[in-house]
């Protein structure tokens, strides 16, 4: 079976692996077919991903086939469709009881903490399946990382009308402005790259973009865009030290602040000016299974337009040579999605 591994940083190798055989009662056997390549896999490849031991194979942006479920599993059967969920939660920890499974006290992640889908065939709990007979596998494969903008978004309790700022027009930002923009929020958008704020106004139809030069005259654009007020929600979703411990300054007085991204390292604030505002400080983690099954319908229903995501193609065996390409910035790649089969 083909499998692309990731011995150590920027070392990926093509191996052929065993077969995973027939699944086990609450498992079921899937066929890979599409792979989004997700910030996690190009940090991982890198060598700055938290959480994360080598070899590891990559890969948890899937969109599947069924080919066979375990006994007595009767939900789902050979040929359905489905996203995978990749959150292995234990299911018996306090946050795991109250509902938040999506950080769960020993979650493991699938292509982080536990071997992932750069391969042909895996097993899957079922119970981590996500069934779409209507989407196509690349719309499948893009609904983990709609869920972690969806999960911000929920987080954040935007409520329609709201002036949102998202930092970030990277992946995870431009799944926060779907979103948030499907909660009825005014959005800017904040980045270095002049290319990825051109593609936030015309593909996703943002309502402003700035690039910043200081926290200052950030903070005057912001209040010129949203009519002398600052944004009531801001989203940072840079995993960048510098721009989230700046991102305490752009909140409104009694806004909330989500931090979408996250690096190795410790985030400092002023805290007068932090207590002054009543600041609400939110960290947002993966997405939960109800964020799965609402994406799912919203794309069916055409609420979510996937169409301007995939930038970059390969199919599975070029990988290794085409994944260096994709960690550089000038590719201009938004998505890559890996094609499996």
């Amino acid at each position: 079976m083909n499998t692309i591994v990731l011995q150590k940083p920027e070392k990926l190798i093509l191996e052929d692996t065993s077969e995973p055989g027939d699944p086990p009662g609450g498992e079921a056997l899937v066929q890979v077919h599409r792979v989004g390549v997700c910030g996690t896999d190009l940090h991982a490849y890198r060598g700055i991903q938290p959480f994360f031991q080598y070899p590891r194979i990559l890969g948890h942006e899937l969109g599947v086939e069924i080919l066979a479920v375990g006994p007595n599993d009767q939900n789902l059967a050979p040929g359905d469709r489905c996203s995978v969920e990749p959150y292995l939660n234990c299911g018996k920890c306090i946050a795991c009881r109250r509902g938040k499974g999506n950080c769960c006290t020993s979650l493991r992640v699938m292509g982080v903490h536990v071997d992932g889908g750069y391969r042909e065939r895996i097993h899957v709990p079922v119970h981590k399946l996500h069934r779409s007979n209507d989407l196509g596998y690349d719309q499948l494969a893009l609904v983990e990382t709609l869920g972690i903008g969806a999960h911000a978004v929920a987080r954040a309790q935007i409520e329609s009308g709201e002036v949102v700022l998202v930092i970030g027009g990277g992946p995870i930002g431009l799944s926060v402005i779907q979103f948030a923009k499907a909660a009825g929020a005014r959005v800017i958008v904040m980045d270095l790259n002049e290319n990825r704020l051109a593609f936030c106004r015309e593909a996703m139809g943002v309502d402003a973009t700035l690039r910043p030069s200081s926290s200052e005259s950030v903070v005057a654009q912001l209040e010129e865009l949203a009519d002398g007020d600052q944004p009531t929600v801001v989203l940072d979703a840079t995993g960048n030290a510098n721009s989230m411990q700046s991102a305490f300054y752009y909140p409104a007085h009694g806004g909330r602040l989500v931090f979408v991204g996250l690096f190795q390292g410790d985030v400092t604030f002023h805290d007068p000016d932090f207590h002054k505002r009543e600041l609400t400080l939110l960290g947002s983690r993966n997405a939960r299974p109800e964020d799965f099954r609402n994406i799912i319908g919203m794309i069916e229903n055409g609420r979510i337009d996937t169409t301007p995501w995939i930038t970059h193609r390969a199919p599975l065996k070029e990988v290794p040579e085409r994944f260096p390409e994709w960690t550089r910035p000038e590719s201009g790649v938004l998505k890559a999605m890996i094609e499996v089969s």
